[in-house]
């Protein structure tokens, strides 16, 4: 009997590898094999598919019937069902947040208001074949730009289409370029920062990943327009997959002649090599990746000059991140007015958010710019987990600030979250809800910023350690409301002194939150509650004695023998032992324990 060619992509980002999607893969081959259906249906392990949290994700094409949570296990009943008889495996289909079913991709709610340009090929094609890359596209924009087109026309299309760079700082794209072609040089450098460190974010990691031909394609390109002809892409080891399937997608290009000399035969040469960094954040920062690649230790310095005139080895050097060299492509195939169709006004395309935090589908997603907080979170989010409520979301990273309630309506673009006290940042969303204490939340990211700073100047390296330490008295009801005004004040200090964007950025999260949480900070230092019940040194565990029927569960339990009370009796925590671990409002199934 006759079949219609099937393909069963399953996700093969790091997520969902650390799930065991190989062997997923593996096993659903066994199955085919055993069925004689091997040279009739393909088994592809693609990029990210976006849903994160439901992974291994399997997408059965033609049809679009996504499973989730799937299992090595299922690979069985996949194949016996719904291959071989046509039924839905019913119990490993997506689940939206009200519990109702969906099967086709077009039916989430994750994926109704998503618009997939960075993304385009992410979960589609095999990453590591590049056939299929080039069956989607791959290397006709190169072809366009090397037969039809001047450097300056690339550049002038760039420009037109209003890109600006998706890092963080949101420089227009076009203009970068033009100012690399005008420093004349006997070398230029064409640089791809892969480096990305926001607590949270993975939007470089997937696209590498998923579909790492695409920004081999558009450095190239760019080499092209700024006469550039050497590429360097500067990826933290932490990133095994993507530095894998980079090196295979370089190693495949050379082969078919669209990297190395004489690429398509039109005397253009352009190569890329890969630069490993070792983690640092503050290497996100352009000056301070140069000096990394350079051997040197990762540090920023004053600009200018800047790299386009003084980077790289001191030749002139081009860096744009991986969001951005991934919308050069389609671009150039549908033209400046396309891209620029699509946003707001001063920010055009889409943006890629990585989702997480409180939020039922954590993963990532891209959405046009001008789309808004409450679409992102309540919609193709799926709102707050367990029904809780909506407090903020931190965007940009330790580099932003927290959005509230009062921000859901707000479209999100470069310009609106800068206004709102936040910033675009790369891309990490993080969402909290009613449970998180905002405090202890700009004091998370204090302590990343602390960490990750390299040092070189005094306000960075010795202001955020300051404001750091008054956040922690604050934390343990050792603050005052004296310290707010030192924190405000410290911040605008930092920020203004600051040698890089990294110490620059740092006190948004403590800005933004003193700003929409003040009543907070004060329940701090003046009652010295914590309103959210996370400040351990603010908490106090009591039991009810009217709840407690003298189990004894709670007290079996507790490592440092703080409860005491005859069994069948109420029973007492001593609060100058209990070490707040939580383990007996866990064990009481009374409801007898509380936290004041």
């Amino acid at each position: 009997m006759a079949r219609e060619k099937m393909q069963i992509l399953i996700c093969g980002g790091t997520s969902c590898s650390d799930k065991q999607s190989e062997a997923l893969a593996d096993n659903l081959k066994l199955e085919l094999e055993a069925n004689a259906l091997e040279n009739d249906i393909k088994v592809v392990r693609s990029g990210c598919f976006g849903l994160c949290n439901l992974g291994p994700v399997v997408k059965i094409v033609p049809g679009d019937v996504m499973y989730v949570k799937v299992t090595p296990d299922d690979a069985r009943e996949i194949v016996s069902e719904h291959i071989m008889k046509g039924n839905k495996v019913e119990r490993l289909l997506y689940k939206d947040p009200s519990g109702k079913t969906k099967s086709a991709e077009k039916e989430l709610s994750v994926y109704k208001k998503q618009l997939r340009i960075v993304l385009r090929n992410c979960g589609i094609i095999d990453p590591e074949n590049i056939e299929e890359a080039i069956a989607h596209d791959a290397y006709e924009a190169l072809g366009k730009v090397l037969t039809e087109m001047k450097p300056l026309e690339v550049i002038k299309i760039i420009k037109d289409s209003g890109l600006r760079g998706r890092g963080g700082g949101g420089f227009p794209t076009g203009l970068k370029w033009e100012i690399a072609y005008k420093n004349k040089s006997d070398e230029k450098f064409v640089v791809c920062n892969a480096d990305e460190g926001d607590p949270g974010a993975f939007m470089d990691r997937s696209v590498l990943e998923g579909d790492p031909h695409a920004i081999l394609e558009a450095m190239a390109i760019c080499g092209y327009s700024i006469e550039a002809h050497k590429g360097l892409i500067y990826i933290r080891a932490e990133y095994p997959l993507a530095v894998a399937r980079l090196k295979t997608a370089i190693s495949q290009a050379r082969e078919y002649g669209l990297l190395g000399k004489d690429i398509m035969g039109t005397g253009f040469d352009f190569d890329i090599d890969i630069r490993y960094g070792a983690g640092a954040f503050v290497c996100g920062e352009e000056t301070a990746l140069i000096h990394s690649m350079e051997g040197m230790r990762g540090e920023p310095t004053v600009k200018p000059p800047f790299p386009a005139e003084s980077g790289f080895m001191g030749k002139p050097t081009n860096v744009n991140n991986v969001e951005t060299f991934a919308c050069i492509s389609p671009i150039i195939l549908k033209g400046a007015s396309w891209f620029s169709a699509t946003g707001t006004e001063k920010s055009k395309g889409t943006k890629v958010f990585a989702l997480a935090g409180k939020i039922n589908n954590v993963g990532l997603i891209e959405v046009p710019m001008g789309t808004t907080l409450r679409e992102v979170i309540f919609e193709i989010g799926g709102g707050i987990r367990k029904g809780k409520k909506f407090k903020a979301a931190q965007t940009g990273g330790p580099s932003g600030g927290c959005l509230t309630e009062k921000h859901l309506d707000t479209p999100i673009d470069f310009d609106n979250l800068t206004a709102a006290g936040s910033m675009m940042g790369s891309g990490g969303l993080i969402v909290m809800d009613e449970d998180d204490c905002m405090v202890s939340v700009a004091k998370f990211f204090l302590e990343f910023t602390v960490e990750e700073s390299c040092g070189k100047c005094s306000p960075c390296r010795i202001g955020n350690k300051r404001l750091h330490e008054l956040l922690e008295h604050i934390t343990k009801g050792k603050g005052t409301l004296a310290d707010l005004d030192r924190l405000k004040n410290m911040s605008y200090v930092i920020k203004d002194t600051s040698l890089c964007g990294l110490g620059q950025s740092s006190p948004n999260p403590v800005l933004s939150t003193l700003e929409n949480f003040r009543d907070e900070y004060e329940a701090h230092v003046t009652v010295k509650k914590c309103p959210a019940g996370k400040c351990k040194d603010l908490m106090e565990y009591f039991i009810i004695a009217a709840n407690c029927v003298g189990c004894t569960a709670c007290a079996r339990v507790c490592p440092v023998g703080a409860i005491t009370g005859e069994r069948k009796e109420p029973h007492f925590i001593n609060p100058s032992i209990c070490i707040k671990c939580g383990a007996c409002m866990e064990k009481c199934k009374f409801d007898a324990i509380i936290i004041q």
